[in-house]
């Protein structure tokens, strides 16, 4: 398997760690290199027929600890997987962009003050 590139040092925000995310990459398509080697119970085929990981009804990649949030291959997961610098660029745009999209979840009631 050919290595991937680190980013630069430069490039690493320090201050995000997998421990503390909501698997947000584990949401991404992450099309199969001939040579990754996954267990097949993790693989599907997108509408083309090309490998890709296998996602839950949940929409996250079905290597994924639900529990833990945490890749259940990890020794193992695609080449996509393992250049996906946790804090690098792709990954504080990912975090940005579902952060932005989704927000706290508390629902907010607006109320006249009046009583009926």
């Amino acid at each position: 398997m050919t290595s991937i590139p680190a980013a630069p040092a430069g490039d690493i925000d320090p201050a995000i760690r997998c421990s503390a995310c909501e698997a947000v990459c584990c949401r991404l398509p992450v099309l199969l290199m001939p040579e990754d080697r996954i267990p097949s119970r993790y693989v599907d085929h997108d509408e083309r027929g090309v490998e890709i990981v296998a996602k839950g009804e949940d929409g996250w990649c079905a290597a994924l600890d639900r529990n833990s949030m945490r890749c259940t291959i990890y020794e193992l997961r695609p080449w996509i997987c393992r250049g996906f610098d946790v804090g690098g660029y792709d990954c504080r745009e990912q975090r940005a962009a579902w952060y932005g999209r989704t927000g706290p979840q508390i629902p907010i009631a607006v109320s006249s003050g009046r009583r009926q």
